[in-house]
């Protein structure tokens, strides 16, 4: 048995790949704008954190729309997903 020492090279991202990327990642921005629109990362009046739950909150936003927009979300990325490529198919020619 040989044992190869050779790393396999990773094929870069495609075109597709990289705006699925960013219309998740703008879906994710929009969610976050939606989530602290709503108060969700507001310290609670009975058990308030202090300032480092204050300080911190705007993170914990951020990671939880981000896990929403990976997770499907509420459809955008979808939608900007397909503008994107649209622009793009309409550019190559």
């Amino acid at each position: 048995m040989k044992i190869s020492t050779t790393l396999p090279t990773a094929q870069p991202p495609t075109t597709a790949e990289k705006l699925q990327a960013a219309a998740v990642e703008l879906e994710a921005a929009f969610l976050a704008e939606m989530l602290k629109s709503s108060g969700l990362g507001k310290a609670s009046e009975s058990f308030g954190g202090g300032a480092g739950e204050d300080q911190f909150s705007s993170f914990l936003v951020q990671h939880q729309a981000r896990a929403l927009a990976a997770s499907g979300g509420i459809g955008l990325s979808e939608i900007l997903f397909q503008s994107m490529m649209e622009k793009t198919d309409a550019n190559q020619f």
